[in-house]
């Protein structure tokens, strides 16, 4: 009698079923020996961290990656793809390094503050400028460093406010404030840009604008002749010419002495 080699479909189903079965409990006696291991590494991790801190945060690290390196060694996965993690600042980067996520910690920032308190407790340490210095070149455009020459040099410029004046008692209501000469003065290269010049300067604590008027009155005649204040004057009811002056900031005047003096 001749024996069928390929067993009936009955047969098959047997075997697939046995290989299956076998397949099972393999992975089930991997997936009970990686539990009894990971429950005592755990246990012992835990140990460790309740009375360690930095135990406790790298546990807290190696749980997503670590536990799943393990899983896949004792399921013999060894090949299952990796899915790519969040990304978080390095422990090795300067926290004041870090981007907008590495937001500087309550503790790096009092370090970093004792540390400049005793800098300026030490008389042989050498003299710095400033440190915002350099980024403040960095926000400067050419015409700027020309208007900060300017003030520099000259001194106090003449400014006006041309406002509107309201009934007796009212507040007048500024129309066009801060009108100056200081790009025709500085020679400025782009004079529809004063404004915008102006508005940096000041954000950079560079320059001030003050109610006092300077002593030569003349010179605001001049700036009163200027088409931008005539025009101003026309298309105001009742207006009124506040005379002020825009002049360096002491810090201003300490970094034109540093940066541009040239």
């Amino acid at each position: 009698m001749t024996v069928n080699e390929n067993p009936s479909p009955p047969g098959r189903v047997a075997a697939a079923a046995g290989g299956f079965a076998l397949g099972s409990a393999r992975t089930w006696l991997r997936t009970l020996a990686w539990g009894a291991r990971a429950s005592w590494n755990a246990g012992s991790r835990l140990a460790t961290a309740a009375s360690d801190r930095e135990a406790a945060v790298d546990l807290l690290n190696d749980a997503g990656s670590g536990l799943r390196h393990r899983a896949r060694g004792f399921l013999g996965i060894a090949d299952l793809e990796e899915r790519p993690q969040p990304a978080r600042p390095s422990d090795d980067i300067p926290t004041h390094d870090r981007g907008a996520e590495g937001v500087a910690s309550e503790r790096d920032l009092r370090a970093r503050g004792a540390a400049l308190l005793r800098e300026s407790a030490d008389v042989d340490a050498q003299e710095r400028t400033h440190p915002a210095y350099g980024r403040i070149l960095e926000d400067l455009a050419p015409d700027e460093a020309r208007i900060l020459r300017l003030l520099n040099a000259e001194g106090p410029q003449p400014a006006v406010d041309v406002c509107a004046a309201n009934l007796i008692g009212a507040p007048s209501e500024v129309i066009a404030p801060n009108l100056t000469m200081l790009g025709p003065e500085a020679g400025c290269r782009h004079n529809d840009r004063v404004f915008t010049y102006v508005n940096n300067l000041e954000r950079l604590g560079l320059i001030r604008f003050s109610d006092r008027p300077l002593e030569d009155l003349a010179r605001y005649q001049v700036l009163e002749a200027q088409p931008d204040v005539i025009g101003a004057i026309k298309n105001t009811t009742r207006a009124k010419p506040i005379q002020r002056r825009v002049h360096l900031t002491p810090f201003g005047e300490d970094f034109c002495e540093v940066c541009l003096a040239v």
